[in-house]
């Protein structure tokens, strides 16, 4: 029988019930939303019994199953519901709050932790080592002659127009459409297979690439390799933040996971560092070893990989092995009581289980909010036009008249004050929270993107170049840019992703998180030579636009995460203002089914 709660006939409830209620409230410790919803369901006797005078009830409330048994007969009837919204009211999961939960940081899970990422590390070298190369001569020389021709011959050509080359930047971009389309095979891998096995093709498809990029003897083996090593990051960006996420205990998951950005900022350092220093190298090959070097991060990932745990969340979704998860808790926990954070995983497991297509349903209504926030937020960090300084810093520099090495030691700096402020943001995150680290950062970016443009809308024209003085007052405004970056939308534009989906919607949600932000730096990267000559000083104005809106956008729409245990998250959405709203009131079907 299919009943709409607020149709169904209203009905006396037996005095017995009023019992049962009594006993599901305080000896059994219901949820108050399920105890809430039984007690509309006895008095609109929705299960449809004549009266309920001579029956007796036993609620099963995992996932809101109801067995009833009538006293007289002694036929049995199952009540099912089927919970449309359980997970977002926390029907399926207590509403306990995260210190409710035993643990602490043990070695144990530190070490996989810092393992996992490394997937960050092999990321941040990537984007760091192309600006890099890019600005080279011998490389340009070798794969891009009319760059090379353009920088040293034709004096007429603007500043801003020396490096717009249409397979330049297909070099740089094609890495990150390769990625796109990897990340949603890599959503089935670590749906179907776990977390540990998509990290291991990541590495190991990065290291391919690197190889062949180290050798490349021509454009195309060059752009091969840069596909190889985009299936690598689109794997490794899939699987790893989550993997974090859900090995870190709860009170210190923005700790754990912001590791993963300060990794990337460790690989962008990295790579600019050995950028200024194979520049030098005399016979114009210093670029091979730029290039191969990503195979060092790469064989760390690969075969720390082969030695990860699985995650309690992926041995429960896959194997209902409820043992096995148990004991890998109590490992990565340190503490023998870890019922509670179990009960969750097997609560929130049950309801992935009913979900055959995740992609189908995160356009459900229920996941509306986290649908946005999985398309919005990678959308958001790759406008605030940090790729315009990660990708082309040399580039840029040398567009201001710096030199060559001056160029790449710049892009040094800027990379080493990414990493530090990277570092800040992880011992903050869980203090201060995410909404005012976003908010710091929007505030600090848009600042020094205005005084960025303004300098070089009035100091440097379309030839010749601008004073050293205002040279480096630059450089010194895009290191604070940086900064603002590095401890706002860098770490948490990963974080806040991978910590707001429920078990049954995570691995297609993080799919379109890393999709989307592939698809917006191919677009960033693909067009910023191009808007650079168009826009020229106007491209620092047209970034600091986007974040104007995006700190209006988290102030608005985004909700406290901090120190909210991962499987308990939707609970924050439904208490939110505006998507309290969007998705609506739960519904609630009712099926009688003769046992």
């Amino acid at each position: 029988m299919l009943c709409s709660l607020p149709s169904c006939p209203a009905r006396e409830a037996h005095p017995r019930n009023k019992i049962l209620l009594f006993l599901l409230q305080f000896k059994f410790k219901v949820n108050p939303h399920v105890l809430a919803l039984y007690k509309i369901a006895v008095q609109d006797a929705v299960f449809g019994f004549s009266t309920l005078e001579y029956r007796s009830a036993i609620f099963l409330l995992d996932a809101a199953v109801f067995t009833c048994q009538d006293s007289r007969s002694g036929s049995n009837f199952c009540e099912v519901c089927h919970w449309r919204k359980a997970m977002a009211v926390g029907v399926a999961v207590s509403n306990e709050p995260a210190v409710l939960y035993n643990g602490r940081i043990t070695v144990f899970v530190a070490v996989s932790c810092m393992v996992a990422a490394t997937g960050g590390i092999i990321f941040g070298y990537d984007i760091g080592i192309s600006g890099g190369v890019t600005s080279m001569e011998p490389f340009l020389k070798k794969f891009f002659r009319d760059v090379y021709d353009k920088m040293n011959e034709d004096t007429k050509i603007s500043n801003y127009c020396k490096y717009d080359n249409p397979l330049l930047t297909l070099f740089t971009s094609s890495l990150y459409i390769s990625g796109l389309v990897a990340s949603f095979f890599a959503s089935s891998v670590t749906r179907a297979f776990g977390r540990k096995p998509s990290i291991l093709v990541g590495g190991a498809s990065f290291l391919a690439g690197s190889a062949l990029g180290g050798a490349a003897s021509n454009v195309y083996m060059l752009i091969f390799g840069r596909i190889l090593l985009g299936v690598g990051v689109g794997f490794a960006n899939q699987s790893v933040p989550l993997y974090i996420s859900e090995m870190a205990p709860p009170r210190h998951r923005g700790l754990f996971n912001n590791g993963f950005q300060f990794c990337v900022g460790i690989g962008v350092l990295s790579a600019n560092l050995i950028n200024y220093g194979t520049e030098k190298i005399e016979g114009g090959w210093g670029w091979r070893i730029s290039l191969a070097m990503a195979a060092v991060p790469a064989s760390i990932l690969t075969v720390g990989a082969l030695f990860l745990p699985e995650t309690a969340n992926s041995l429960i979704q896959r194997s209902d092995d409820h043992e096995k998860a148990e004991t890998m808790l109590r490992r990565i926990r340190g503490v023998n009581d870890v019922q509670a954070e179990l009960n969750d995983l097997v609560k929130a497991s049950s309801i992935s289980k009913t979900v055959d297509h995740p992609f189908r349903n995160i356009i459900q209504r229920e996941y509306r909010p986290q649908l946005v926030m999985s398309i919005a937020i990678p959308f958001f960090q790759q406008v605030t036009g940090i790729n315009v300084i990660s990708f082309y810093a040399p580039v840029l520099f040398r567009t201001i008249g710096l030199g060559e090495s001056a160029s790449l030691l710049s892009a040094v700096v800027t990379g080493l004050v990414g990493t530090i402020s990277t570092f800040i943001s992880m011992l903050v995150v869980d203090k201060l929270g995410r909404r005012k680290l976003f908010m710091i950062g929007g505030f600090q970016m848009l600042a020094s993107q205005a005084m960025v443009g303004g300098i070089m809308a009035s100091k440097l024209g379309d030839h010749g170049g601008i004073s050293q003085a205002y040279g480096y007052l630059v450089l010194v405004l895009i290191c604070i840019y940086v900064a603002g970056f590095a401890w706002s939308w860098g770490p948490l534009g990963w974080l806040v992703p991978s910590e707001i989906y429920p078990l049954e919607i995570r691995s297609a949600g993080q799919s379109i998180t890393v999709a989307v932000g592939f698809l917006f730096t191919f677009l960033v990267a693909q067009t910023f030579l191009l808007m650079l000559c168009h826009f020229k000083s106007g491209i620092f104005f047209f970034f600091g636009g986007w974040v104007v809106i995006m700190t209006a956008f988290v102030y608005l729409l985004l909700p406290e995460t901090k120190n909210v245990p991962i499987e308990q998250m939707n609970k924050i959405w439904r208490e939110h203002w505006f998507w309290k709203n969007v998705m609506g009131e739960m519904d609630v079907h009712i099926d009688k089914t003769e046992a």
